[in-house]
């Protein structure tokens, strides 16, 4: 039920080739310590390459919650081999797990940069006000930006789940939309 796997087709409709990955066979339960290690971008490192071999438009890493570690390592990690990151839900809570966005060495990341979130997650590890803040550390990014959506109805279950304000419940066309937008014509 993750944000990105039930958005797939709105970012498809809105014209861009999606490509979702799961965890590898060789690491079924990716937690967040394994998400920053070298097996791990040599895996997206691999897909990445594989794509850029199908499609010759440009290649964004999107990730969510927990997977904003792994679009982050990636991006810190390839420089320009990728077009730009989108973040949403970002894991900003620097005690939760070394792999926590602002522990990366952010100014490294050499790609536009788009850090989404909703305004009432309640997710105590992708706190928004957090988001915001680590900003600043993308000191080499061309072009950066923060954006907070509002809205949405009937969250449910765990904050920190797909089906909460967390995974931008009720309001997913809405993300998507200012997503694509700003990745289609990057702007502060």
């Amino acid at each position: 039920m993750n944000f990105l796997i039930r958005s797939r087709d709105a970012f498809a409709r809105a014209g861009f080739n999606v490509a979702l990955m799961g965890n590898a066979s060789d690491m079924r339960t990716l937690n967040p310590d394994l998400r920053i290690t070298q097996a791990h971008i040599d895996d997206i490192r691999a897909i990445v390459a594989e794509i850029r071999k199908r499609q010759t438009g440009p290649l964004w890493l999107v990730g969510t919650s927990q997977g904003t570690v792994s679009a982050t390592a990636a991006a810190v990690a390839m420089g320009t081999e990728i077009d730009g990151v989108v973040l949403s839900a970002s894991v900003t809570d620097r005690r939760w797990s070394l792999g926590a966005v602002p522990n990366q060495d952010l100014d490294k990341v050499l790609v536009p940069v788009l850090v989404h979130h909703h305004k009432r997650d309640a997710c105590r590890v992708t706190q928004a006000y957090l988001a915001e803040s680590m900003m600043k550390k993308f000191t080499h990014a061309p072009v950066k930006k923060f954006i907070e959506l509002d809205g949405g109805e009937n969250p449910t279950g765990d904050p920190c789940e797909a089906l909460h304000y967390h995974g931008y419940i009720g309001v997913e066309d809405q993300a998507v939309a200012q997503m694509v937008e700003w990745i289609k014509d990057p702007k502060p």
